[in-house]
């Protein structure tokens, strides 16, 4: 049994499928997930029961916004029993993505026997926030962010949790440490960026998101509230610059909400201020802060 291995395969047949799945993951660390994900199911039917192939086919599929395919492969890599920590934690995020109750014990299972395994902490803390655990979810980001000072993901779940908890300073600090690591990051400026106005600090708010308004065009929300933002500080070119931009990426869905910004910019800053303060902004807040990665 010392040319096998532990499920079966040839070494030789192990070590080609390891360089593969390195592969695909250098072909999505640039971006060509189209590719690395044909790689990979390309390798399927040769290794149907491999929990490292299967868990990143499901990274690939979920890259891609193949939610189905991924949930899929992620379960059947859980239901497997994997114990490394590392595809714990992906497979087990991967499900919890769907509110699956197998995520819990797959994403406790990689933070407990990996605890200096920054991925298998910040999965399992960002879990737990999501679930509401502020204090258990804190923790185990802050032990992820000591073993990955320099991890934006990292940084971005702990200021999440620090804001779903109610700590509102420690969140913004860890937003903007994380917007430091990766600033082209504009999903994340437009977050930090509505945290600052519900924080009261408004013009800062209004500045992050109009950049982060810039760069995510067919966002309509991001749009609409850059537009009141800004509108409430009195720039009024931009504020209906950003309008506009809503105006042509909303949807029929959308409508409501689009003639209702348009009535505040057009009532003056107070108008406008007070919608985004008291109306859209800390529903769209929460949503953004609890839609799981």
């Amino acid at each position: 049994m010392d040319d096998l291995t532990v499920d079966g395969m040839p070494a030789d047949s192990g070590e080609e499928l390891e360089a593969l799945i390195t592969e695909a993951q250098s072909l999505g660390e640039q971006d060509r997930w189209p590719e690395a994900h044909e790689m990979l199911v390309g390798e399927m039917e040769l290794h149907p029961d491999n929990a490292l192939l299967l868990c990143w086919i499901g990274i690939a599929a979920q890259r891609l916004g193949e939610e189905a395919e991924a949930y899929d492969m992620f379960r059947r890599t859980l239901a497997l029993s994997p114990t490394d920590p590392f595809i714990l934690a992906a497979a087990g995020s991967g499900v919890a993505a769907l509110d699956d109750p197998a995520a819990e014990g797959a994403l406790r299972l990689a933070a407990l026997t990996a605890p200096d395994f920054p991925f298998a902490r910040l999965s399992y803390g960002a879990y737990l926030s999501r679930e509401g655990l502020y204090n258990e979810a804190i923790t185990e980001l802050e032990a992820a962010r000591t073993l990955a000072p320099e991890d934006a993901g990292v940084q971005t779940e702990l200021g999440i949790a620090y804001l779903l908890a109610g700590r509102s300073s420690n969140g913004l600090d860890a937003l903007e440490e994380a917007l430091s690591l990766t600033a082209d990051d504009s999903w994340l400026r437009g977050l930090f960026g509505l945290a600052l106005v519900d924080a009261g600090r408004g013009e800062e708010g209004a500045e992050q998101l109009h950049q982060a308004a810039a760069d995510r065009v067919e966002d309509v929300e991001v749009q609409l509230l850059a537009a009141l933002a800004m509108g409430a500080q009195g720039w009024e070119d931009p504020a209906w610059e950003a309008f506009a931009r809503a105006e042509a990426a909303a949807d029929s869905s959308d409508g409501a909400l689009v003639a209702e910004v348009e009535d505040c910019l057009n009532a003056g800053p107070e108008a406008s201020e007070e919608f985004l303060k008291s109306d859209l902004g800390p529903p769209l807040l929460r949503e953004r802060l609890l839609q799981r990665a």
